[in-house]
This record gives structure tokens, sequence and C-alpha cells, in this order.
């Protein structure tokens, strides 16, 4: 096993490298650094083309800034993984065509890693306890995903959403009130003078089944911004109803999966678990019931330590990929089960 990996994330408008070190059970982050994109700020969302410009000039100078941060040389890196997709397929060539580079000048193991499954590893990065079995729902910008893990790398689907992500959700209904990008910490932080009893929203899909469904709701609001008298005094307001809407529906789903398993703990990750909201809501439902592991806002955003915490998993197992590793913008979950009920009789943990 590697005992030195460069992680390297460009899967979308964060340009990230990061070095973890140590044995094969626990390694440790020696370096990460996330390089933002505030550009797309002007567009309210990500222009591809820009993404993909911008990670082309800054990567080389993240990743030397992670092995400093390291206080390692490259020389000290035994093997890189890298984000090969979902994702911006122009903006996640720039990773892997750098990683692959790099790793046959340098004889380096490599390994392309799907970046959802970066995110379900990220709280094993500051939880080095966190084991399988558990439940965990996985929501960003471009997923939410509900899942049952048995163990690492085999993921059984319990639900998807049907349309819009979780995430996009809040992008969208942060441009109807005309608040910045990205719209969930705009949303979270508006919504904290927000009087939940203003406006009522529509819980699509809570009260069956495992799947999510977003788009009415942001109609909903949609029909609630136009009817507005007074958008200014009634912005909070609206916030607080969508944001409670949305996460009233995710974690009711993550009850009700923790429930069906009987696992005695719920992983939350991707950027909207970021929330401070959605984790204590979680926390607030669960007591009792299951421990809810979350990691830092840092390391559940899109970062480079996630993708080299699953890569390290992945080269553990003695797999690595070969040199016609490619960017792949709908890449499946490796180790995915059909979508199914949980186990009645799971055990507990």
């Amino acid at each position: 096993m590697a005992e030195v990996v460069l992680g390297i994330e460009t899967s979308c408008d964060e340009t990230s490298a990061a070095v973890l070190v140590g044995d094969r059970r626990r390694p440790e982050l020696a370096g990460l650094v996330i390089l933002s994109q505030d550009v797309h700020k002007v567009f309210g969302g990500v222009v591809p083309e820009l993404a993909s410009r911008a990670h082309l000039s800054a990567l080389p100078a993240v990743v030397e800034r992670a092995l400093a941060e390291a206080g390692l040389a490259w020389s000290a890196v035994d093997a890189i993984a890298v984000t090969q997709g979902p994702g911006l397929v122009g903006a996640l060539l720039v990773g892997v065509v750098y990683a692959k580079a790099l790793a046959y000048a340098g004889d380096r193991a490599l390994i392309g890693v799907h970046h959802m499954e970066g995110h379900l590893f990220a709280p094993a990065l500051e939880d080095p306890e966190l084991e399988p079995p558990f439940v965990a729902l996985l929501v960003s910008g471009g997923h939410t995903l509900l899942l049952d893990v048995p163990a690492w790398g085999r993921y059984r689907l319990l639900g998807a959403t049907r349309d819009d992500a979780a995430g996009e959700a809040f992008d969208k209904v942060a441009a109807l009130l005309g608040l910045g990008y990205p719209g969930g910490p705009e949303i979270e932080r508006l919504a904290t003078a927000g009087d939940p009893t203003r406006f009522t929203f529509p819980r699509p899909m809570r009260d069956a089944g495992y799947e999510f469904s977003f788009s009415g709701l942001k109609t909903a609001v949609l029909h609630a911004v136009r009817a507005s008298a007074d958008l200014a005094a009634d912005r909070p307001h609206l916030a607080r109803a969508f944001q409670d809407a949305v996460l009233d529906v995710l974690v009711t789903k993550l009850e009700r999966a923790v429930r069906a398993t009987g696992y005695r703990t719920a992983v939350l990750g991707g950027g909207v678990a970021c929330s401070r909201a959605l984790s204590e809501l979680a926390a607030r439902h669960l007591a009792g019931l299951a421990r809810v592991a979350v990691a830092s806002p840092r390391l559940n955003a899109d970062n480079a330590a996630m993708i080299a915490r699953a890569g390290w998993h992945r080269l553990a197992l003695g797999e690595a990929s070969d040199w016609t590793l490619d960017a792949q913008a709908d890449l499946p979950l490796p180790g995915l089960e059909p979508a199914s009920a949980p186990a009645p009789h799971a055990p507990r943990r």
C-alpha cells in the first residue's frame, strides 16, 4: 500500500490538491489546497469553458502548494488519485490528463476515483473509526443519493432524485430570490432571519419511499415570488420556508432508511452537507437511533482530500488504473447494486 497519496480534484469549479500520509488503516491529511473560481459568481452558475481554462492554469501551482504544506517533495509520492467523474467533462479532463502525465513521468501508481465515492469517504478523514454498515445521504449540486452501505465499496441504492438535485434546487431558488451563487450558503444565511410560519411549501414525496423530487418545490417558490407584493421584505421568509421544506424531505427519508436497516450510523456528504441546519436537523431526528457522521465544511465541499481518501482505499485493495483512464461525465458509482428495499434484519452498529 502506498504511504503517500496525492489527490487531484477538478470536477467542477474548485481546483484542489491534497496529500495523505500514513499506514493502510489510518491515513492522515498532510496538505490540502482548494482554489475556488469566483468568476462564476458573475454568471450565477458555472461556465464550463471558463472552469476548464482556470483549472489548466492553476493546477500545477495548487499541486506544488499541497506538497509544500505536507513538507514533501514530489519524489515522496507513491500514488496519484484523481477524480475521473462525474462532473464537467472539460474540467475533469484537465485533472485526469495532468494526473496521468505525473504518474507516467514518475512511474507512480494511478487510480481514477468517483466523485461521489469521494464524498462518502470525506467523514473518514476526521473520524478514522467510521466504518460500515451505515446509511449515507449524499447531497450536492448534481446528485441526491440515499445509500445502504454494508461495506466500503459496496453500495445499495435506496433512492435518488427523479429530477433536480437538492443543491441545484438551492442554486435555482437563490437566483429567484436575487441571491448570489452558490445558493446554499446564501439561503441558509438569509433563512436565519425568516419566520417559519410566514410561508409553507410542499414536501414532495416526503411520505413515501426513498426517492426525491425537487422540481415542483422550485415551481412553488417561483409562484410565491411572483405573487409577493414586497419581495425584499418576504425574501428571508421565503428562504426559510424553502430550506425547511428541502431539509424536512431529506431528513425524513434518511430517518426512514435508518429505521429500516437498523444501522446505528448515518453519514451526510456532499456540498449540501455543509449546511449546519441539515446536520442539526438530522441529529435531532436520529437522536437515540443513530449517530450522524458529517465532515467539516471544508471537506464536504469539492476537495482533493476526499478523492485521495477514496483512492487510498481502492489502492489498498490492489486496484489501479491504466493509461487508458479517461474522464467520464456520467461515470457510474463503482460497486453500486440495484435499487431495492433495505434488508429487514441488517446488523446494528
